[in-house]
Formats: structure tokens, sequence, C-alpha cells
């Protein structure tokens, strides 16, 4: 790694990941792959490769055999020829055997490696398995992680808001992989791709700030991010790069406005534990004011029920009263129906006596009519008494005697004149109710007789 990319990672912020490649045996390229270097992220390795030429030792030594068994052969050392063909032999097997064992290379799963000839990349890649480079100078020179999706932490210090308050920080978290792994070692690797990805996810990161008020800063944490996803990935997929998900888990306020921030929620708590303890004393004020519209509704019911006797009570009594009235006015009707039924029992007796008297002087006519006749006078007498006097003022409708003078002084000698007839008035006598009945019924006899001739005269 260069002494630039060094200086830039260690003037990162805390907690901030690093992504870089490394160099490694075949044998560690899963470790790698899967754990990283030292706390930095490696999505590619760069294999050692022990192949080398050094099985052309082998090879000159089966050339240098071969021809000294061919020197042998044109001098007196002909017992040498036999050995030094078979160290030819065997040095030419041994050097095909290492050549084969060197060429074998197995590919990781999940992995792309990028094989090299000459230096140059050649071809699309090799896949996951066992290949075998024949060529001497073909070499694999980038292992990749094609497969993984690589978590990336990138926090964002002094990132200014919409008032241009610098916040604390901001904690990114995004999930990249690779999916053309020639386009990424190509055009950028590694170390490069890694400040790429910190300065692109910065920018991000301070454009949405800039969208955000102070007091709304803590709605980034968990708040939708897809526009700087889609941002993301429209940068780095020249790259071959794919950004598969991103989050903003944490947002740090400054200090002095996380403490004002701090004073608004507790002001807020003391306000909503007052609202609460204000609902609870409303709830418990309607509690008790519906206790006492309850119990005044009891109460109330209690004086109906009570009114309702009452009134029901006096209802019996007004009957009572009617009935006895009603008992009392029955006994008061049979009195007098029973009183009635005297008289009339008493008027039919004296009424049979009449009869039985009037049968005993049926001869004496001349009596009876004279005695009746007394009686009548005697009724009429009694009735005349009774009677108002009228007083007769005769005048001369001819004469002019009708001024007002002479009608003022016979209003005065009216009441003169009343007085003296009151005075002169004989006194009634006293005439028995039983007599008075006579004449009553002797007049009411005498009448129907007259309505009987004075009809019996104007038929004939």
């Amino acid at each position: 790694m260069s002494a630039p990319m060094q200086e830039e990672m260690a003037s990162r912020p805390r907690g901030m990941s690093s992504i870089k490649e490394a160099l490694g045996s075949w044998g560690d390229i899963r470790q790698l792959l899967r754990g990283g270097d030292q706390g930095a992220i490696v999505p590619v390795v760069i294999p050692k490769d022990g192949r080398g030429l050094r099985w052309l030792t082998l090879v000159w030594i089966a050339l240098w055999a071969f021809l000294s068994a061919g020197i042998a052969t044109t001098t007196d050392a002909d017992w040498a020829m036999v050995p030094l063909l078979l160290l030819g032999v065997l040095s030419l097997a041994g050097a095909a055997l290492w050549w084969w064992r060197s060429s074998i290379i197995e590919i990781e799963e999940g992995t792309v490696g990028v094989l090299t000839k000459f230096g140059a990349i050649s071809g699309p890649g090799l896949t996951p398995g066992r290949h075998y480079l024949w060529h001497p100078w073909a070499r694999v020179a980038y292992v990749v992680d094609v497969t993984t999706e690589i978590p990336y932490n990138a926090p964002v210090l002094a990132c200014p808001t919409h008032e241009n308050v610098p916040l604390k920080s901001i904690e990114f978290f995004l999930k990249f992989r690779i999916v053309d792994a020639l386009q990424f070692v190509q055009r950028i690797g590694a170390g490069n791709f890694d400040l790429v990805l910190s300065n692109s996810v910065q920018d991000a990161i301070r454009q949405r700030s800039r969208q955000v008020r102070t007091e709304q800063a803590y709605d980034l944490r968990g708040s939708d991010v897809q526009d700087m996803q889609d941002l993301l990935n429209r940068q780095l997929a020249r790259y071959g790069v794919q950004i598969m998900g991103c989050n903003i888990p944490d947002v740090q306020l400054p200090t002095q406005y996380r403490q004002h921030i701090s004073t608004r929620e507790r002001v807020a708590k003391e306000l909503q534990a007052y609202e609460k303890e204000w609902d609870l004393t409303r709830k418990r004020r309607v509690d008790t004011l519906l206790m006492d519209i309850e119990r005044s509704k009891k109460v109330r019911d209690a004086k109906v029920v009570e009114v309702n006797a009452s009134l029901n009570q006096a209802r019996k009594d007004v009957a009572q009263m009617l009935e006895e009235q009603e008992t009392e006015a029955q006994k008061v009707k049979y009195e007098i129906e029973t009183r009635g039924r005297t008289n009339l029992v008493a008027a039919q007796g004296e009424a049979r006596a009449q009869e039985q008297l009037a049968t005993a002087y049926r001869d004496n006519r001349a009596v009876l009519g004279y005695e009746l006749a007394r009686r009548r006078l005697d009724v009429g007498a009694q009735l005349a008494q009774h009677a108002p006097q009228p007083v007769i003022v005769q005048t001369d409708g001819g004469g002019s005697d009708s001024s007002a003078l002479s009608t003022l002084l016979l209003a005065q000698m009216l009441p003169r004149l009343g007085e003296q007839q009151s005075s002169t008035r004989p006194k009634p006598r006293q005439v028995s109710s039983e007599t008075v009945d006579t004449a009553q019924q002797a007049l009411t006899d005498a009448a129907k007789q007259m309505i009987g001739n004075r009809s019996g005269g104007k038929q004939g």
C-alpha cells in the first residue's frame, strides 16, 4: 500500500471501514477473503505464484546427460553412456512432472480468477474449480470475491444541516458486491475503490443532511435512503460494483444542541406528565360528578317513589272519602226516599180519609161546598196577603201632566203609599199545612173541573 493511501486511512474517523487488496499464498486466499487483513476488508487477493522456471533446471540436466552420453559413445568411456541416458530420461520425467504439478490451480467457490499473460489480462476470468495453466507465462494475477455482500461502515463527521449546524456524526452503513471482477480490477482496484466509495458516501450523506433541519436530524435514523442507493449505484456501476442496500443507523447531534434537545425533551416529558396528571384529575372529577349525578338520580328516584306513594295514598284517601260521601249521599237519598214514601203514604192515607169523609158527606153537598168555598177564600186571602200590592196611578192621557215635576212627585209618594198599605194590611191567620194542602188539592180539582167544563162547552 502506498504512503498517501496509508495517510488517508490514518486520517479517517474512528469506526470507518477500509478496503484493500492483499498478497497471499493459495492456501491463505479463503482466510483473507472471509476474515480480512488487520481489520481491513479484502475483496481482492493477489496470489503468490511459486511456479517460476525452476523446472527448466531438470531440462538442462537432461540435455547435458544426453550430450554427455553422445560424447561417451565416441570415446572409450562407453560404460557411462547408459547411466547418462538414464539420468537424462529421469530428468525429463521430473521436469514434466514438475511442470504438470505447477500448472494446476484451484479457484475458490464464489470467486473469479483474473488470468494474465505477459502482464496483460487474458480471457473473461477463471470460474471456480480446477484449472491447468500450461503456458509458462500465464498467471492468476487476482482472485476477486464476486458473491459475498461486503459490509461497509462510513461515519461522516461535521456534516452541516439546512441551518448550517454541523452534526457531530452520521453513521452510514451499506452492503456492496463486485458484479464484474475484470472491470473492478482494470479500472479501479481495491485501494482506490476504498477512497472513491468513502468520498461518494460522504458526498451523498452531506447532500441528504443539507435537506434536513436540525430539529429533525434524528428523523434520519432508519429513514428511506433509496435515492442515495440509486445515486451510489450510478456512480459505481462503471467499476463493476453494485450497492445491495444501505441505511443510516445513528445520528449524533452536537453536544450543546443535544443538551438543548434534552432540555426540550425533558420539558416535553414534564408537559406530557402534567397532561396525564390533568387528564387523571379531570377523569377523577368527571367520575365524581357522575357519581354525584347517579346519587342525585337515586335521590330523585327515591323522592319520585315517595311522591308516587303519597299520590297513591292520596288517591286512596280521596277514593275512600268519595266512597264515604257516596255512602252518605246514598244514606241521605234513602232517607229522602223514605221520608217521601212516608209523606206519600201519609198523603194517601189523608186522601183516603178525605175520600171517606167525602163519601160520608156526599148527601150534604151544600155543607161541603160551603166549607170548600170558605177554605178557598181562606187560601186566596193568604195568597193575597203574601202577593205584592200594585199601585195604580191614573193619569190623563190627553192632559199635559207628564212633566218632570209630576214624575218626581209621583216617585216620592209611591214609597209612602206602600208603607201605608203595609201598615193597614191585616195580619194573616195561621193556617196549618194540612189545610193548605187540602186547599191546593181543592183548587186543583176545581181548575180541572173548569177546564173540563170549558172543553165540554166548546165541543157542544
